[in-house]
């Protein structure tokens, strides 16, 4: 098992870094989260977080790559639903970097 520390708590993660308990998920362990990909989070990074976990409560899921460019242009605006703008914030694989940092599953379609 893997922990990371968010202020007097342990939070247990999966194997690939993902919250173990989604209830275990605030701010404070988004934070953590970010950290470990040398992520220091902005306004711009909370937007997305922000506008994710929405996502997740209503659909009861983690999106992949192409619905959280939709979701994202739709919420936040066409200048931001962009995979560009997504990997300028979150490098790699946004959708499953976002997700896992926002506290969320690991979206079902990404590898």
């Amino acid at each position: 098992m893997r922990y990371i520390q968010a202020g007097n708590l342990s939070i247990e993660l999966d194997g690939e870094g993902y919250l173990k308990h989604l209830k275990d998920w605030s701010p404070e362990v988004a934070v953590e989260l970010a950290r470990l990909d040398d992520i220091t989070l902005e306004q711009a990074h909370w937007e997305v977080i922000n506008s994710l976990r929405a996502f997740y409560d209503e659909y009861q899921l983690s999106p992949a790559m192409r619905p959280l460019v939709k979701h994202i242009s739709r919420t936040l605006g066409s200048e931001k639903g962009n995979s560009i703008y997504l990997l300028q914030l979150f490098p790699g694989s946004p959708a499953k970097l976002a997700s896992r940092i926002a506290g969320l599953p690991k979206p079902t379609n990404c590898i």
